[in-house]
């Protein structure tokens, strides 16, 4: 299952037009790189949530099978958490050990590895980990040495952290899951879940996906380099490949005269103006750039307009 009800305010001016799911990496919508993903290791029935920008989800993923899989759809009228909206897929979900992913994660983690291990310590729960060296800002998780979750601490301070292992968000869960989310009710597997099978003891793991790629691209920081990461081939998602840093859409326009640094994107049907120049930056489908104009480290959201001889330096701009 794909979590994908939320506003994503995080990425706001951007997502006010443009719901998370199909925020653009590389000229197509993160969850269909996810959907690949998924596929790529055997996971071709999955369910999606949504809420906000319902059917425009629905609109640019279909049924799932341009991308080989099967999408099964949940229109939550009220957000009920993680939990609440998988425990809204019961049904679909319940017949053996299943895979839920939030549709903000960008990854090469090996899943078949994750699924492995979790069906080898007979686990409950399992919670893909990856290493980063400043976690203040991160979900941080405490292991044993036989990856069994000990304790949680959320964005602590600088220096505070007792390890480098942060929650990627891509868990892993046998049916019995179902049995500690209640019905009906807001719950969500990081405040409520997780916490209370740690403190009873239960099977609970944490697979160390050290040396995987992984990045949460809900904020403005992280989507940024999740794109450099993936224009650079650094992180290699199925389905997609790019020659050199710069990523330029097929009806996209650019002039003659101007000039575009990597990594970059050029979204489809954009049109970037003769003397512009356009460093290290993510411009989203439609949106045009005036004459002369400078970007530098920024994102543009769709259809914006860049008037001619503008200065943008680590700005982002979109509609409202």
């Amino acid at each position: 299952m794909i979590l994908a009800g939320g506003l994503s305010t995080r990425l706001y001016p951007l997502t006010k037009q443009v719901p998370k799911p199909l925020v653009p990496v590389a000229g197509l919508p993160n969850a269909a790189h996810l959907i690949r993903y998924l596929t790529s290791f055997g996971f071709d029935e999955i369910a999606i949530n949504v809420h906000y920008f319902a059917d425009m989800i629905v609109s640019a993923l279909g049924d799932g099978s341009a991308y080989g899989a099967h999408l099964e759809y949940l229109h939550e009228k009220e957000l009920l958490g993680s939990a609440g909206a998988v425990k809204q897929m019961q049904t679909f979900l319940g017949g053996d050990s299943f895979v839920v992913i939030g549709c903000d994660d960008l990854t090469d983690m090996p899943l078949d590895r994750v699924v492995a291990f979790h069906k080898e310590k007979g686990a409950l729960a399992t919670i893909g980990l990856v290493e980063r060296e400043e976690v203040d800002q991160y979900g941080v998780v405490v292991t044993d040495g036989s990856g069994k979750i000990t304790g949680f601490q959320e964005k602590p301070a600088k220096g505070t952290e007792r390890s480098k292992l942060v929650n990627t968000g891509i868990y892993v869960f046998t049916p019995e899951i179902f049995e500690h989310i209640p019905a009906g009710t807001f719950y969500d597997f990081g405040k409520d879940v997780f916490r209370a099978l740690q403190q009873a003891g239960a099977a609970f793991y944490g697979f160390d996906a050290r040396g995987a790629q992984w990045h949460d691209i809900g904020t403005p920081a992280e989507y940024r380099a999740a794109t450099s990461d993936v224009l650079t081939g650094k992180l290699r998602i199925p389905g997609f490949s790019v020659d050199g840093s710069v990523w330029i859409g097929p009806a996209a326009k650019v002039a003659p005269t101007a000039r575009i640094d990597g990594p970059s994107v050029i979204g489809d049907r954009v049109q970037v103006a003769d003397g512009a120049r356009i460093e290290r930056s993510i411009i989203w489908e439609g949106s045009r750039i005036g004459k002369n104009a400078v970007l530098r480290d920024s994102i543009v959201g769709i259809n914006y307009e860049v008037a001619p001889g503008a200065t943008l330096e680590n700005a982002i701009v979109a509609n409202e």
